[in-house]
């Protein structure tokens, strides 16, 4: 079909999204010399994407649904900025169709598809009767009005447990519950139905019958104004923690050249049916007897779009640019060539030891590693705050074998400095070295196959002790300075007291004469000499090996990243001894993460058992119920709905029940 060109000359783009997502978009659009204004919230004032920007405009408070979600704001801003144009990024408002239809209403230029077909493609109701119209497998469900909680557990019982609930809006794994049986089906559409309304401002959930170790593959599309359409092959999303995509490639592992040719004309004719023009990914379901079946479709980029892009050499953000303004692709199936292969990893400020519970805080030292694509947005003493989505970075590479990318992949990992905000770095590098993951054999059920394998926690040695009890006392702004070859000071045993993560050691640390150090830790020596100091780095020999490490030092703060692993080791030889903290069967819950609070399912002198829910924190964008740790009487609520809260701060106490 041949249709005249019509451009649309826009000049300046504001971005309706933060940090990394908001630099990515940048660093394209000021390539192809367009003006970039960012927007902030009151969290984000000091951000990088906010400094980076030619101009930025604050859209509200910390919470999303005051700033980053709200649509009178976002336009706002735009018209304040002279901006033209609104690039939604591939968050918070990115799947919105009245978003796009308001920029359309005041004469801006939506980055993305049109707000029908938003409608259409984003609702994963109506997405799916599309995909039926056109022959597309799907998994039976329930995409019904009635939402009441009675309908929905008839039809997950018509359907057959196990069932998933999805929110009907969004995506990134937020209002997604797998529900195993009727007992837990209540709870778990109620804390669908919430974290869905927080996240994406719509409660409405559908139901899907659910596959069991399958894998999650996803299709890249890109349509324009003139009836072209192409896909850019797959990737294999397979790797996830609470349905939130962690690890991911491009080519899958799985798929060969006939399937992705058959699941690629799949996903270009349903865009092709609904006149579909910008960036979009069709999900499926790989079952194990290679059939797939159709999940939705995310009418916008995706976080992991940099390895389709590493494996074709196309910037997709240009394509989205280029769509916008009225060109056509320029590119047919026939030229779409691929090279070697691509893993993402997402960085996140999360405890993988304590169910990968979110973090937040001030980093105190973030340094990235050479030889890798990173994307993120943070720098030393940058605040991660608790509003938003984990992942604080995207670690990419790329070879020309899988393995390649693999290993590359894991060095760079290891090479990451992220001190002062507890991250999944270690977890990373084990899903990653792990023999069904090199083997390419992972599924969406590889992360809870081998939970304990992956999550194994990494026990201190002596010489792991010892090695931080000397950086402490090198670096500390007392000590004497070093000395190259032999010194003439006595030669006395300091006794010290270190605590490495959590752990508490009593060790004595020497200057021994010819100017190297030892550490004695249970009757055992370690020695260590030092071949060069400096602010963040150091270069030692230790049992005849050469060694280095890099740290920072915080007060009586120490981090160091060393083989791969952050340790963070203190000095605790003139602390006051630690009060013991109370145990969970104290019966007080305290919050595990900074966060908001959701709901407080209990009042004052009410009974509970182990084990109940009683408060629900949300943190970066997804819940966590706080269960009853002993059964008894509630004797004091602390919080109420909307609170703000601290890690560690009590919430409920439960007065214990001895009958």
């Amino acid at each position: 079909m041949n249709r005249p060109m019509r451009l649309t000359t826009f000049r300046k783009i504001l971005i309706a999204n933060r940090g990394e997502i908001a630099l990515r978009i940048m660093r394209t659009a000021r390539r192809l010399g367009y003006g970039v204004v960012a927007v902030y919230s009151d969290a984000d004032r000091g951000a990088l994407h906010v400094r980076e920007a030619d101009e930025a405009v604050r859209i509200g408070e910390a919470l999303p649904a005051q700033s980053y979600l709200n649509i009178g704001a976002i336009i706002a801003a735009a018209k304040s900025s002279g901006a033209d144009a609104v690039h939604p990024g591939y968050g918070f408002l990115a799947e919105n169709e009245d978003f796009a239809q308001a920029c359309g209403d005041a004469g801006l230029v939506f980055i993305g598809p049109s707000p029908e077909a938003i409608k259409a493609m984003g609702n994963k109701a109506r997405a799916k009767e599309i995909m039926r119209a056109a022959g597309v497998p799907c998994l039976s469900g329930y995409q019904g009005a009635d939402q009441s909680e009675t309908a929905m557990l008839a039809e997950a019982q018509r359907i057959g447990f196990p069932v998933m609930i999805k929110a009907v809006a969004g995506g990134g794994g937020r209002g997604m519950r797998l529900v195993a049986d009727a007992a837990t089906f209540p709870d778990a559409l109620r804390g669908a139905r919430s974290e869905a309304q927080s996240a994406f401002g719509c409660a409405t959930v559908i139901l899907e019958r659910a596959i069991i170790d399958p894998r999650h593959i996803e299709i890249q599309v890109f349509g324009d104004a003139f009836g072209n359409a192409i896909h850019l092959g797959e990737r294999d999303c397979s790797v996830q923690r609470r349905h939130q995509k962690l690890i991911e490639e491009a080519p899958s592992p799985k798929v060969t050249p006939e399937l992705r040719a058959s699941m690629g004309t799949v996903a270009v004719n349903a865009i092709r049916s609904i006149g579909y023009q910008g960036a979009g990914t069709l999900e499926f379901l790989l079952d194990q007897n290679g059939e797939f079946h159709f999940m939705e479709m995310n009418t916008r980029l995706q976080v992991e779009h940099p390895v389709t892009e590493a494996i074709t050499g196309l910037d997709l953000v240009e394509l989205q640019l280029r769509i916008a303004s009225g060109e056509p692709l320029g590119l047919r199936q026939e030229n779409i060539q691929f090279f070697g292969h691509a893993i993402e990893a997402r960085l996140c400020s999360e405890d993988a030891l304590h169910d990968f519970m979110p973090q937040s805080g001030r980093m105190a030292l973030w340094q990235m590693p050479d030889g890798l694509r990173v994307e993120h947005a943070l720098q030393s003493g940058s605040e991660i705050p608790p509003f938003y989505d984990s992942m604080i970075a995207k670690l990419i590479g790329h070879g020309a074998t899988r393995d390649e990318a693999r290993r590359k992949l894991i060095h760079g990992i290891e090479q990451t400095a992220a001190f002062g905000v507890t991250t999944n770095q270690v977890f990373l590098s084990a899903c990653l070295r792990h023999t069904e993951f090199a083997e390419g054999r992972a599924t969406t059920a590889f992360i809870g196959r081998n939970r304990a394998d992956l999550l194994a926690p990494c026990k201190a040695t002596g010489s792991d002790v010892a090695f931080a009890a000397l950086l402490l006392y090198v670096t500390d702004p007392f000590a004497p300075p070093l000395q190259s070859g032999r010194t003439l000071a006595a030669m006395f045993a300091r006794p010290a007291r270190v605590e490495l993560d959590h752990a508490v050691y009593d060790i004595e640390i020497l200057r021994e004469r010819d100017g190297g150090y030892v550490a004695r830790l249970d009757g055992t020596e370690y020695r260590l000499e030092i071949d060069e100091l400096g602010r963040e780095a150091i270069r030692f020999r230790s049992d005849g090996l050469t060694g280095s490490a890099r740290f920072f030092r915080e007060g009586d703060h120490l981090y160091i990243l060393r083989h791969g692993t952050t340790v963070s080791a203190r000095d605790v030889t003139m602390s006051a001894p630690a009060a013991v903290e109370a145990s969970s069967s104290d019966g007080r819950i305290r919050a595990a993460m900074n966060g908001r609070v959701v709901t407080v399912l209990v009042k004052e002198g009410e009974r509970v058992t182990a084990g109940q829910p009683v408060v629900t924190l949300e943190a970066m964008k997804m819940e966590h119920v706080h269960s009853a740790p002993i059964s008894g009487t509630i004797s004091v609520v602390e919080v109420v709905e909307g609170d703000q809260v601290t890690t560690g701060r009590i919430m409920v106490e439960i007065e214990a029940s001895f009958a």
